[in-house]
């Protein structure tokens, strides 16, 4: 198949960022970050209100966004087509499976042209619908429009639902009259988007954020009342242990979770009990982790207690529930990680993976009898969806592949019978016999064999012509699905492969392979990488100088890090909400994530062998100069999670560093956040973005 040639003029001057000098020394280091100024002294300000962005730092984003817009100069309609492409395969009116919960079942859709979902409500037995929130009308009059949770009371009258209109994930939430639609007075400002009922529907919980934007706050909320009033119920102390709500399957406790991602310690709340106080399960202890679900009289508990790395599952009872009285019911199996689990009346259901692959377990409890649902396919995603009920004999999961569309089962648990519930529509068609889906695995520089995930079309020729776009994410233990996509039907039906790398820093060889990618580890997240592109082209699936890499956040952090380390072996590199600035980041105990993320990367400041570490990889530091690929690096002005000056630092000094290739662009986008534009559609233009700049990459710009 033959690469589509696209329009290509000379590119103007790119800007010239000013380096301004600014050393600081730590562990008898002398660091140079010359464009330290780019980051705001009033960057807390600005997450709330970007308006108040220094206008100097504003000029130069600006800058840069014009110097993108030349970039793809003549590819705008170009562009357009493969929206248009990518919309025509999503039914725009769709709706998911509706849930049942006691006289309704609740689902979301979406309208045709719609970009928001609309929540609604049928009764159970069948009837009219209900559109308990329409995303599309509370959206407009804003640039951006973020729903979080919206979530119904137990009484079935009220819905509390939180939005974010800024891209920084500073949350209000406010209740709503299901009879009547309207609006009640009680608005919480600065929370995390969700909340959880009072069985009695007399009030929920939720967390606040702090001053910070960290979840550090569970405060209990009564209707009616203000929320200046509202009661704290736990407050972390600890600035690096984050805050969530959750609820047992049963509906009998709130569970307050504080972790980081090594340590986890949780709380139970009767959820009966307007009044209650939280119960401590288990103190914190290092490197504990455990989460909670409840049966009867009896926690059930998974946990990698008793050096069990890849989970087990625990028994306590709900009266002394502390770790004395853990006792194992699914004995820890080395390889075998265990994910999820959750308790219905008469039956646990689990999900593990082994060897990459996921399978879903169901047991019933009164006999230990297992039954196990997985599939045959090389590669495939597979979810489990508990539902909100408890007495309940069927559960719902999901099945996809690289080529498969998702498809939506029911399952009976006491009759082992499936039933479809639904099959996702490609509206413009889709044939999955016009692909193949293979997996196949790199040997990593130290030995190890890092699976890759691989769909191109069929006709493709395996003689290394073909580009090639290799995904990459590889850090804290969240592993890449090899589910349906159909975005990226648009660049293999244009002759790409396109291959996603289960590189260490995930778990998806189970925990070992998380331990393996962190810390003073990291480096092997990379090398993986590396390893997976060198593979792809030897097996002829592609060959090096046409491998474009694709990752965001910390796998924008991993793009980044292989530019440094091998930028001849791509084309190009697309780095969305890139973490590339990890040595200052991690140096700054006042950014919303850093503590937290001490045990993920170390902590530079106190510990020199992490600070050693970190400053042997970090990309914004690692910048030399040579050769690099062209590259795309996309943000968000009001990201909490990843600042805007992190890419923005970087692109500036690659283009000071670099003696070729390119270009090095960076996209901001000034409405927007960690995830990009909020609207299904308007995102669509940041991937169409991205899949231009791919093909000019491996096609070549004019520099």
């Amino acid at each position: 198949m033959k690469l589509e040639r696209l329009p290509s003029s000379p590119l103007p001057p790119a800007p010239v960022t000013p380096a301004r000098s600014h050393d600081f020394e730590i562990h008898g280091t002398t660091i140079r970050d010359d464009y330290a100024w780019l980051k705001a002294e009033n960057w807390k300000e600005v997450l709330k209100n970007p308006e108040t962005l220094d206008p100097a730092i504003r000029e130069c984003l600006e800058r840069e966004n014009a110097y993108a817009a030349a970039a793809f100069a003549g590819t705008e309609s170009f562009q357009q087509r493969l929206v248009a492409e990518m919309r025509g395969r999503i039914k725009e009116d769709d709706a998911s499976v509706p849930q049942p919960d006691g006289p309704f079942a609740y689902f979301t859709r979406y309208r045709e042209g719609g970009q928001h979902p609309l929540v609604c409500r049928m009764p159970r037995d069948g009837g009219d619908e209900t559109i308990m929130l329409d995303g599309d009308r509370e959206a407009e009059g804003h640039a951006f429009f973020d729903l979080g949770g919206a979530d119904h009371s137990p009484d079935h009258r009220l819905m509390v639902w939180g939005a974010d209109l800024k891209g920084s994930e500073y949350f209000t939430l406010r209740v709503r009259d299901l009879g009547t639609g309207i609006e009640l007075s009680d608005e919480v400002p600065q929370t995390s988007g969700g909340a959880v009922w009072l069985n009695d529907s007399s009030g929920f919980y939720y967390v606040e954020l702090d001053e910070n934007h960290r979840p550090v706050r569970v405060r209990r909320h009564r209707i009616g009342t203000e929320a200046a009033r509202d009661e704290v119920i736990y407050e972390e102390k600890d600035p690096g242990f984050f805050v969530k709500l959750g609820v047992t399957q049963s509906d009998a406790f709130v569970l307050i979770e504080a972790s980081d991602h090594e340590t986890s310690e949780v709380y139970l709340l009767d959820r009966d009990d307007p009044s209650a106080a939280p119960r401590l399960i288990e103190p914190r202890t290092p490197k504990l982790q455990y989460d909670v679900e409840h049966h009867g009289d009896s926690l059930i508990i998974l946990t990698n207690a008793d050096g069990a790395e890849d989970f087990k599952i625990m028994t306590a009872p709900v009266a002394t529930p502390d770790r004395a009285h853990w006792r194992d019911l699914v004995p820890y199996r080395p390889g075998v990680m265990i994910l999820f689990v959750t308790a219905l009346a008469r039956y646990l259901v689990r999900l593990e993976r082994e060897d990459a692959k996921p399978r879903i377990v169901l047991r019933e409890i009164a006999t230990g009898r297992e039954e196990t649902i997985a599939l045959e396919e090389d590669a495939y995603s597979l979810g489990v969806d508990a539902g909100y009920e408890f007495d309940t004999d069927v559960i719902r999961y999901r099945y996809s592949s690289l080529t498969t569309p998702t498809e939506v089962y029911d399952y009976d648990l006491r009759t082992a019978e499936r039933t479809l519930r639904k099959r996702q529509e490609v509206p413009s068609g889709h044939n999955p016999a016009d692909y193949v889906t293979r997996r196949i695995f790199a040997t990593a520089p130290d030995g190890e064999q890092v699976p890759i995930s691989i769909v191109h079309r069929r006709e493709v020729a395996l003689d290394g012509s073909a580009p090639l776009m290799l995904y990459g994410y590889g850090s804290y233990g969240i592993s890449m699905s090899a589910s349906f996509r159909t975005s990226i039907l648009s660049l293999v039906d244009r002759g790409f492969v396109y291959a996603i790398a289960h590189i260490r820093g995930g778990t998806e060889k189970g925990w070992r392979w998380y331990l393996d990618g962190k810390r003073e580890k990291k480096t092997n997240t990379f090398t993986d990488f590396i390893a997976c592109g060198e593979a792809l082209a030897a097996a002829g699936y592609t060959s090096r100088g046409r491998i474009v890499a694709h990752g965001g956040s910390a796998g924008g952090m991993l793009m980044g890090a292989v530019a440094n380390m091998a930028p001849d072996l791509f084309a190009g590199i697309v780095a969305e909400v890139p973490f590339v600035d990890v040595l200052n980041t991690m140096l700054d105990a006042d950014l919303p994530l850093t503590p937290p993320e001490w045990p993920e990367w170390g902590n530079p400041g106190t510990d020199e062998a992490a600070f050693r570490t970190i400053l042997s990889y970090s990309p914004y530091d690692n910048v030399k100069p040579q050769r690099y690929p062209a590259i795309l690096a996309l943000a968000g002005l009001t990201d909490p999670r990843v600042t805007y000056w992190e890419p923005a630092k970087w692109v500036a000094r690659l283009r000071a560093a670099m003696t070729g290739g390119g270009p090095v662009l960076l996209k901001l986008n000034m409405d927007a956040g960690h995830g990009g534009a909020s609207g299904r559609f308007d995102r669509l233009e940041e991937v169409a973005l991205a899949y231009t700049f791919a093909i000019q990459a491996v096609d070549g710009f004019q520099n």
